[in-house]
């Protein structure tokens, strides 16, 4: 599950949203045989483009000319993710479950600034489009290459959902950047400022994709793993690896080591002798596994479940993992 959301060059949100809106309308423009796809938000399931421009371009009271009016988030599942809902749910079913996932994923979103009076999608103004397909443009290699075109349809599984959603709450009184760089570390200037966790955010998807729809999310698949390679220390890396090993021998291991591995993201643990010692009672046949190929320093501590709950929360109340 990746969910991003775009800086103001890309969603050019200094101005009126009537640009953004009128390239979302790209499919319903080029496919006309289809029926068309409307905006939606957790109110309303058919919604015309007017609409949406009209109230998100109305909703910018005491903004300034050079201030961003509204964002755009993005939220796009994985190939496999797709393919697990279209054949749970079917091609038309497989659409509506992702069009109120996008609505669960605005109630994170409005949760994550943890401010009074925000604290669901209604506190907030915003339209979403389901899109089924991408396409190529200039910066992909295969347009660079010249065996594409720019426009032309990616292959595969390409459903996703845009939100632009407005900088003002629904009162339009209070302002909501996500791109605050503030964590909530400093409690004065989160209150004056307001806050939000991307990072999060992000993890909060994939979280909620898993829980709502029982996915079996491989550790490899998990944003906690790819940003431990793209990013992580040497240590982080080694811890992953453990991880990784444990969950090839024994496929019970697997929701532990995923939660363990978001962890290790966070930079939780400063040895892998201090996360196995954090696993947890229940995961001792997750340490068997990982304990019979190599010993790591610390390993042969009692694991303590309460430990790793009240380091959890620790970092929690810091504003590092998104609270749900």
């Amino acid at each position: 599950m990746f969910i991003n959301i775009s800086d103001n060059k890309e969603a050019a949100n200094k101005g009126s949203s009537s640009g953004l809106v009128h390239y979302l309308e790209k499919e319903n423009r080029q496919d006309h045989k289809q029926q068309p796809e409307y905006w939606f938000n957790g109110q309303q399931i058919r919604v015309e483009p007017y609409e949406v421009m009209r109230k998100i371009d109305g909703n910018i009271a005491k903004l300034g000319k050079d201030d961003a009016k509204f964002f755009l988030v993005n939220i796009s599942p994985s190939q496999k993710e797709i393919a697990f809902l279209k054949e749970q749910y079917g091609e038309d079913g497989a659409k509506e479950q992702m069009k109120g996932f996008a609505v669960r994923v605005m109630d994170t979103y409005a949760q994550n600034f943890n401010r009074d009076g925000v604290n669901s999608h209604e506190d907030l103004v915003w339209f979403a489009k389901l899109e089924n397909y991408r396409y190529y443009g200039h910066k992909d290699p295969e347009v660079k290459q010249g065996i594409k075109k720019r426009g032309d349809r990616k292959d595969g599984e390409q459903m996703h959902v845009q939100v632009i959603v407005s900088r003002k709450d629904a009162t339009n009184n209070i302002k909501l950047s996500p791109m605050n760089n503030s964590r909530g570390k400093n409690v004065e200037h989160s209150k004056k400022m307001g806050q939000f966790d991307r990072v999060a955010f992000k993890q909060s998807g994939e979280t909620l994709f898993d829980s709502l729809f029982s996915f079996d999310r491989q550790l490899k698949d998990t944003m906690a793993y790819a940003n431990v390679q793209k990013n992580g220390k040497l240590a982080q890396r080694e811890q992953l690896n453990i991880l990784t090993e444990g969950t090839s021998q024994n496929y019970q291991s697997k929701s532990v080591a995923n939660e363990l591995a978001q962890g290790v993201a966070e930079g939780l643990f400063q040895t892998t002798g201090d996360m196995l010692a954090m696993v947890g009672k229940t995961a001792a046949g997750f340490l068997e596994v990982m304990l019979e190929p190599v010993y790591m320093p610390g390993a042969n501590i009692v694991p303590d479940h309460e430990d790793w709950q009240k380091k959890k929360m620790k970092k929690k109340s810091t504003g590092h993992q998104y609270k749900p």
